[in-house]
């Protein structure tokens, strides 16, 4: 007999899906996945079969997609199937088999579940492939999302298995003479997770024969611990996110208040790109180095005085932009610089995005650019040369701001105008000036 109660009691308590649903069940042939197409047929579920033939183990794998086959028409199912060239997709991404063969498939899974209208794709791990997975991971250094182990529904993907172990799955097979095909490659010890299951669990099951059940009550309040964490996450959000414009500010007051720090200042970055490493190095300088700037690929954090500002890497601006005589206008990263030439002195007032400019001592082309380390100029006001650094610091201006201030320059290298805060006193607008260029910028 079918375990068929348990099966549509485990989708039902984990609202995996509705009985109209219509699922797509990743088949590879083994006796975990047939099982699987077996309960799915015997629960009356709408349900097709998808096979992929990765082409590496020659006749093997075109015999296990042809036994998939005759089992979707067995069970007058769908069937679905695709031949992937894996070495040649390892060989270009420079990744593993076993990585490739995962991407290559749950690629294709989703691209079948949108094109034929399936609700949900159905994988057949077990309770066993969750204690490899929490295995693997403890091995290789996880936090607490990697000791939830496989979980029964995320997102598409759903795994209505879970609720049978290895020897259940066999016992099945056996009581109902289920016909199945043997991967070879699983007997196989090179891969880390096979392994795990042929050499370490085994052992394992020595010291606790009920192995699996106590891991599934682990799991169970793993889940419960995680849950709760994000739960505390969003909360804390919440409290200790300013947001200004496009940045986040986080006030070191409140960052030297959480406890356990390196736990929660990990999990609020996290999806930022922040792995624990940085994490301890940015707490190591909590309250000692304001001005450190740490970075992701796609995040800049930087240690400003009393706060933390995480803001996104913006690549615009850092191109500089050359001006001509005839141009009217520039585009440089988010801004637009108008040029208005006039024959009358005029002089703009109260408006730090606008300078007004002796025309006679312009030497073209101009440029447009970020700033650079030992730039000066002459802030209007001032008879003085001033490091533009320490004029960004006067101004209190964020590091991670500095670099879309555009900065224009004359064509001798003379600073002309710091974009949005003051133009440079030697170009100021006098009693001698004949004609003047107004520089404006527009976001």
């Amino acid at each position: 007999m079918l375990p068929a109660k348990r099966f549509t009691d485990f989708i039902d308590q984990n609202n995996l899906f509705g009985r109209d649903s219509k699922i797509l069940a990743a088949v590879s042939g083994g006796m975990d996945s047939v099982v699987m197409a077996h309960l799915l047929k015997s629960a009356g579920l709408n349900f097709g079969i998808a096979h992929c033939n990765f082409q590496l183990r020659g006749d093997e794998s075109l015999s296990d997609q042809e036994f998939c086959n005759r089992l979707a028409e067995k069970l007058s199912v769908p069937f679905h199937t695709t031949n992937f060239e894996t070495l040649k997709f390892v060989a270009d991404n420079k990744i593993s088999t076993q990585m490739a063969a995962r991407q290559l498939r749950y690629q294709w899974f989703e691209q079948v579940r949108q094109q034929s209208g399936y609700d949900y794709i159905a994988l057949a791990h077990h309770q066993n492939d969750a204690i490899e997975t929490i295995l693997l991971n403890l091995t290789r250094g996880t936090g607490i999302a990697g000791m939830h182990g496989i979980l029964p529904k995320n997102g598409n993907l759903v795994r209505p298995m879970l609720f049978l172990n290895r020897e259940e799955i066999e016992a099945v097979v056996n009581e109902n003479k289920l016909a199945y095909v043997e991967d070879s490659s699983n007997s196989s010890v090179k891969y880390a997770r096979n392994k795990i299951r042929l050499e370490v669990i085994p052992k394992l099951k020595e010291l606790n024969p009920a192995l699996e059940q106590t891991f599934e009550n682990n799991l169970a309040h793993f889940r419960d611990l995680e849950l709760f964490l994000e739960q505390h996450i969003v909360k804390l959000k919440k409290e200790l996110f300013v947001y200004h414009d496009d940045d986040i500010h986080l006030p070191l007051a409140g960052i030297n208040k959480l406890e356990p720090k390196r736990l929660l200042l990990f999990k609020l970055l996290q999806e930022y790109g922040f792995n624990e490493t940085t994490i301890d190095d940015l707490i190591l300088a909590l309250d000692k180095q304001p001005g450190k700037i740490f970075e992701t690929s796609g995040f800049v954090l930087l240690l400003d005085r009393g706060k933390l500002i995480l803001t996104k890497k913006n690549s615009d601006g850092q191109t500089p932009v050359q001006i001509n005589t005839d141009d009217h206008e520039a585009k440089y990263g988010a801004y637009k610089l108008t040029l208005l030439h006039d024959d009358s002195p005029l002089i703009v007032k109260n408006n730090a995005m606008a300078a007004s400019i002796d025309a006679g001592l312009l030497q073209y082309p101009l440029t447009l650019r970020a700033w650079q380390q030992g730039d000066h100029f002459h802030p209007l006001g001032m008879k003085t040369r001033k490091k533009l650094s320490d004029f960004f610091i006067d101004q209190k201006v964020p590091l991670h701001q500095k670099n879309a201030i555009p900065v224009l320059v004359n064509g001798n290298g003379d600073i002309i105008w710091v974009g949005g805060y003051r133009p440079d006193d030697r170009y100021k607008v006098t009693g001698n000036t004949k004609k003047v260029t107004i520089f404006e910028l527009v976001i």
